[in-house]
């Protein structure tokens, strides 16, 4: 009777033992699965952010290699990386892209300098009846005012075609060169205008301004003459 109950006991002792290794293997092999599904995952999404990121910094560098890395801030807000014009799908920083805003570029250029001719004359136009204005020849004030109104409407249409014509290809050449120079004398004659227009609008209740009115209009129509030479050069 002894030994069928210790036989007994030991044969239970033999499945819970059994019992208990099933459930460690199990338990081990599940947690294995686990870590390398885990690791899997891990592997899959690595890979697809290097390549999104490789692909990111190709697209970056091809975009830039299609731009300048020097150019004007107004240029940049219309025409950069992401500027305005990025929104239309026509104007995608692409190469063929690029060809069509360097075709603006020519013509909005060219108009920029037609304009700049214009302004010059206006601006002769301007200075021959304001001296008769000093003069004493208040018949000719309202031409006076017409040719300042139209001296302003070219100068800053002009100015705004430089300012957001597409820019070029490449950088230009660092040093002093004869664009370097028509941008500095660019600053002298807005500065000018921005002056001979303040000083306009004082003259009816300062007469005394009239010198320093007829001196900034001599600077912004000698800056303006000197930079259209320098940039024919």
């Amino acid at each position: 009777m002894v030994c069928r109950t210790s036989t007994k006991k030991n044969v239970n002792l033999n499945y819970i033992l059994s019992d208990n290794v099933f459930f460690g293997v199990t338990l081990v092999y599940n947690f294995y699965q686990m870590i390398r599904t885990i690791c899997f995952i891990f592997l899959v999404n690595a890979y697809f952010c290097f390549a999104l990121k490789a692909q990111e910094d190709s697209l970056s560098k091809n975009s830039t290699l299609l731009l300048p890395s020097r150019y004007l801030i107004t240029q940049k807000i219309v025409w950069g990386n992401n500027g305005l014009i990025r929104k239309i799908n026509y104007f995608n920083l692409t190469e063929e892209s690029r060809d069509r805003e360097l075709t603006i570029r020519s013509y909005m250029i060219t108009g920029h300098r037609i304009l700049g001719y214009g302004s010059l004359l206006g601006m002769i136009g301007t200075g021959i009846t304001g001296q008769k204005l000093i003069t004493g020849d208040q018949s000719i004030k309202d031409l006076h005012e017409g040719f300042a109104g139209f001296t302003n409407a070219v100068y800053f249409s002009s100015l705004g075609f430089a300012l957001f014509a597409p820019p070029p290809m490449k950088d230009r050449a660092r040093g002093l060169t004869k664009l370097k120079a028509h941008k500095i004398l660019s600053v002298i004659h807005f500065a000018s205008m921005i002056g001979t227009n303040v000083l306009s609008g004082m003259l009816e209740d300062n007469p005394e301004l009239r010198p320093y009115h007829r001196a900034a209009a001599i600077s912004a129509f000698s800056s303006l003459f000197v930079a259209t030479i320098v940039i024919n050069l």
